[in-house]
């Protein structure tokens, strides 16, 4: 039986789109469902402001009438003017074991990129830097988060039969265990950094976030942190606005930890984001709905924290500052919270394999690399010859 490559084009489409991860997940013990409606703003051209300078197109795969898989392709604009790539992405894929499948899939949004002028195919990508991005090629029987992306040991099978497909970049994540005492490197690397450069923690009121500027502040530095990074494209104004509301607005900030240089009237230099891991309890959701009862275990989470894990999302600090031991500031920081509350371990958000710099941190901790995700690239022209 032939594929029938569709694109979406109504509500109900969409909704099917988001659907289909928790139809082919539904029994698997290491996936995490996403938010149904975080799903749907994200894909809408009303809601998500990265649309103020990305183009998309969602594609959906029937075989026999059922849908079988799904694939987003967006056209990142001010990426490809950074990194002067015409790149069409992949993003929001996930199919049946059927090469056939996922071969059309990928057609489609090389297809669509093409008549658009894109000479090249790249992801799994979003449409920003803080989408999930990469394909799980190592670690399918640990648990997921809800940041990233987790998949079938069959995807990268697919990619690798296709043909033409290059590893551009593979991302690394680790678990670390919370130690019991703050080790003596970083204790010590704070308390000299303090000397040295007049650099403290500060914790932030939820007035400084939401209306005195420093939410803002804060992902401004992430934009300077991050510019040179693999793809990253600076996050616009509408969209830090977004972040900032959808998530500073709901954390402990306790588990946000700024550093600021007080030679330089106190300026924000560097920061530490993390939340409590809502893993489990987002398996307990309906389709990533939170009724009818959804809701109690991500409130159990959120207000006492009844979770053993920690997700560190962002670290931040700003070029000049990297070598003055800023990191060691927010990490003896937040360990110590970290205790406080419970939590054995903490999830160390995907970093980039070549970044040795960061990834050197995790040295001074009981830390494990236990995932590993991957970009895959190609020619679009050699893809169709």
């Amino acid at each position: 039986m032939s594929v029938n490559i569709k694109q979406v084009k109504t509500k109900k489409e969409l909704k099917a789109f988001v659907q289909f991860f928790y139809d082919l997940y539904r029994d698997c013990d290491h996936a995490v469902p996403f938010l149904f409606n975080d799903e749907l703003g994200t894909l809408s051209r009303t809601s998500n402001p990265a649309f103020e300078y990305c183009n998309a197109a969602y594609f959906l795969a029937y075989k026999e009438g059922k849908v079988v898989g799904r694939i987003a392709g967006i056209i990142n604009t001010r990426a490809n003017t950074r990194w002067q790539t015409p790149m069409v992405r992949f993003g929001w894929f996930d199919f049946i074991d059927d090469q056939e499948v996922s071969a059309a899939l990928i057609s489609a949004v090389e297809q669509w990129g093409a008549m658009q002028g894109m000479t090249e195919i790249g992801g799994p990508f979003g449409f920003d830097d803080m989408d999930r991005e990469g394909m799980l090629v190592e670690g399918f029987d640990r648990l997921s988060t809800m940041y990233i992306n987790y998949n079938h040991p069959y995807y990268p099978q697919h990619m690798e039969a296709m043909g033409g497909f290059r590893k551009d970049n593979d991302y690394l994540e680790y678990r670390i265990r919370v130690p019991e005492v703050t080790p003596p490197k970083f204790a010590k690397l704070a308390e000299m950094v303090e000397k040295r450069y007049n650099l403290h923690v500060h914790k932030f009121t939820r007035k400084e976030l939401l209306t005195e500027g420093k939410g803002k502040q804060l992902f401004d530095i992430l934009n300077t942190t991050y510019n040179n990074l693999y793809g990253f494209a600076q996050l616009s104004d509408k969209q830090i606005d977004k972040l900032v509301n959808d998530y500073l607005r709901m954390a402990d900030l306790n588990l946000v930890t700024a550093v600021l240089d007080g030679n330089e009237n106190n300026k924000m230099i560097g920061f530490g984001v993390s939340f409590p891991s809502f893993s489990k309890a987002l398996q307990h959701t309906r389709d990533g709905r939170l009724l009818p009862f959804g809701w109690w275990h991500m409130l159990r989470v959120v207000k006492w924290h009844k979770t053993d894990t920690v997700d560190l999302l962002l670290i931040g600090v700003l070029p000049e500052y990297r070598t003055k031991g800023a990191n060691a500031l927010i990490f003896n920081d937040l360990i110590s919270y970290y205790r406080q509350y419970g939590f054995k371990w903490a999830e160390a958000m995907p970093q980039m394999e070549t970044n040795k710099g960061v990834l050197s941190q995790w040295q001074y901790l009981e830390a494990e690399n236990h995932r590993r995700h991957r970009i895959y690239v190609r020619s679009i022209h050699s893809a169709k010859e």
